[in-house]
């Protein structure tokens, strides 16, 4: 099937008599008849529910759906877009490793990784998003075992070069971790491009309501974990009677291994609730990303050509120096979220930001409503000067998020915006 009927179609397929949409399994746990048949279940011989931590009939659905959008093997759904994240390294990374990552992207993903993981013991390099494959291939050491990157770069809308840092990471033997938030598989399927691992804060466009927080951890299965040192995939788990993931689950060693050990113990799972909700956005993924894609472009021509913007970045745009990069890797639309430097500074943004109407100012991106934020003093704000030039920040940066609303009105409520700058 197509992206916008695996949309509606793909996870879950009812059997006669069954509920046409996907149920909420609302219980935490699941009744087996023989003690026998719950110890292969935590001994992981046998496949089914025990307990929601560790997978629900609602949440399995929805991950299959997730999956097969994005032409993965597994998915892991997990609280919040931070969780998935958090999952994806430290799966494979522990005290004493390294991992390379952008330095344009989300400011809650830099202090995971800078301060907490940092914290942990795993060391982070943060190179450019534009970095050259030498200079790229100068950031590996012996014990890097992940490299981290953003499809889209949030708040800067730089389009990373995929393939780029698909080879060099493999050439270390080494797998490329891809944040597809912002795209979407609609727009976007790494694993087609050479990523191994794709995250989503679901929270954003999948979910589209604003109204359920989420991730989710995506595996092509494509990586071969048994070519590089990863002794957690590829040698006994004493947690598990000694279980080989690379040899028990093949190509599903890494997804496997995030929901029975990581899940296990962070406890970091969705709710099925919660669950249910984004599926309902799932389901209308396609449309309103089309919707949002087209609105934006309307929206960036229009501050490209007001004499109250200094700049615009957003890669829909022919004067964008990643113009060329998105219509190799997005050529149907990148997003509905644009970087937009307004005249006067700081305070000509805050200006800006408050005179809106239609448009609110809030912590959050990428849903149904349009609305608008000040990265440098938000969700970038503990951020040095310096790591903000280094992440695309300028002081008077605004990220924009064109809703799904008449685009008309969109712009109407700009226009009127910018006479008080």
């Amino acid at each position: 099937m197509k992206i916008d009927s695996l949309c509606v179609q793909a996870g879950y397929e009812p059997k006669n008599g069954e509920p046409r949409v996907v149920p909420i399994a609302q219980s935490t746990t699941f009744v087996y008849d023989t003690a026998e048949m719950m110890g292969k279940l935590f001994d992981l011989e046998a496949d089914g529910f025990f307990y929601t931590r560790l997978g629900n009939p609602t949440l399995d659905a929805v991950e299959k759906k997730i999956a097969a959008l994005e032409g993965g093997v597994g998915a892991l759904l997990t609280s919040s877009g931070q969780a998935a994240s958090l999952i994806s390294i430290t799966n494979i990374a522990k005290t004493g490793d390294h991992v390379i990552a952008s330095a344009a992207i989300y400011g809650g993903t830099f202090n995971l990784f800078n301060k907490t993981l940092r914290d942990l013991g795993i060391d982070f390099d943060f190179v450019s998003p534009e970095i050259t494959e030498e200079d790229l291939d100068k950031a590996f050491k012996p014990n890097t075992k992940a490299v981290f990157v953003e499809t889209l770069t949030n708040p800067s809308l730089d389009v990373i070069d995929i393939e780029l840092f698909a080879k060099v990471a493999h050439a270390h033997h080494v797998p490329l971790i891809v944040d597809n938030t912002f795209a979407t598989p609609v727009n976007c399927r790494p694993f087609e491009w050479g990523a191994d691992i794709v995250v989503h804060s679901t929270s954003k466009y999948m979910d589209g309501h604003a109204v359920s927080l989420g991730g989710v951890v995506v595996d092509s299965g494509n990586f071969d974990w048994t070519q590089g040192d990863f002794p957690m995939l590829t040698t006994p788990d004493e947690t598990y009677h000694g279980i080989v993931y690379t040899e028990q689950f093949g190509k599903a060693a890494y997804i496997v291994k995030s929901r029975t050990h990581l899940m296990r113990d962070f406890g970091s799972q969705a709710s099925p609730q919660n669950a249910f909700l984004l599926n309902l956005g799932l389901d209308t993924l396609a449309l309103r990303v089309e919707r949002h894609c087209s609105n934006a472009q309307k929206v960036a021509e229009f501050m490209e050509s007001h004499d109250k913007v200094e700049w615009v970045n957003y890669p829909g745009l022919e004067s964008s120096k990643y113009h060329k990069l998105a219509q190799k890797y997005m050529p149907n639309g990148t997003c509905g979220v644009i970087s937009v430097g307004i005249k006067g500074g700081k305070d000509g943004a805050v200006r800006f930001m408050e005179a809106l109407k239609l448009a609110k100012i809030v912590i959050h991106v990428a849903d149904a409503r349009t609305c608008v934020l000040h990265p440098a003093s938000t969700t970038h704000r503990q951020l040095s000067d310096q790591q903000l030039i280094d992440a695309g920040i300028a002081p008077n940066m605004v990220r924009f998020s064109v809703g799904i609303e008449n685009p008309d009105d969109i712009i109407e409520d700009i226009a009127q915006a910018l006479e008080n700058v």
